[in-house]
């Protein structure tokens, strides 16, 4: 997978430069896009990423990660994480999905990722409505990630992230098959979960989780 300046045709079928190089125009020079994977779930960390790419920076398979497959993420995180001008992954826990919410804390696994950026942005593009007070100039981009190559870029590096930490729970605790369904909730996650109750990497404030948590007392 490679690079490319071949601009012409690739925006109708996927991501572009366009969001960025509008903000370039009005003065701002470190364009940061940030999206997040796994609000959704019922186990697992929220994971939010923050890549500043290279003008004209086309990847020919970049999408939204949920319209790419696992071997295309693999291969786009490699060439992301080598060839951005800055990226940087931010993890916020269970502990502190049930504390803050989920959208406290997707944004506060935002900030992480922003402050792993070695060159610090000057403007953000965020995925979506939600928005952050960062004290960054910043646009929210709905369906961003279809149309931003740094959303785009980010969406990859927090899916591919994420993944990797749900294979390593599955590791630790293989009863769920975390390394099948992510979290998510699945038919055959809350089968699991009704069978063996909720663990320590569960969601306890998610509706299905506490359900169970209230049968078995706690």
């Amino acid at each position: 997978m490679t690079l490319t300046d071949d601009a012409i045709g690739l925006g109708a079928a996927g991501p572009t430069c366009d969001l960025e190089e509008e903000a370039r125009t009005r003065g701002y020079r470190r364009v940061a896009g940030l999206d997040e994977a796994g609000r959704g779930p019922l186990a697992g960390p929220v994971v939010g990423a923050a890549v500043i790419v290279p003008r004209r920076f086309l990847l020919r398979s970049l999408d939204d990660s949920k319209k790419v497959s696992p071997t295309e993420r693999e291969e786009l995180f490699s060439v992301i994480t080598e060839s951005a001008t800055a990226w940087g992954v931010g993890v916020a826990s269970e502990a502190e999905i049930d504390s803050l919410n989920v959208l406290g804390a997707t944004r506060l696994a935002w900030q992480r990722a922003v402050n792993q950026l070695h060159a610090p942005p000057d403007f953000l593009l965020i995925d979506g409505h939600l928005g952050a007070d960062f004290g960054i100039p910043h646009r929210s981009v709905i369906h961003g990630d279809r149309l931003s190559c740094s959303i785009a870029a980010a969406s990859i590096l927090a899916k591919v992230f994420r993944d990797r930490i749900m294979c390593e729970y599955h590791r630790r605790d293989p009863r769920y098959r975390f390394h099948v369904h992510k979290g998510y909730p699945t038919p055959e996650h809350l089968r699991l979960l009704r069978q063996f109750g909720p663990s320590p990497l569960h969601r306890h404030s998610f509706g299905p989780v506490r359900r169970c948590l209230l049968r078995e007392g706690v």
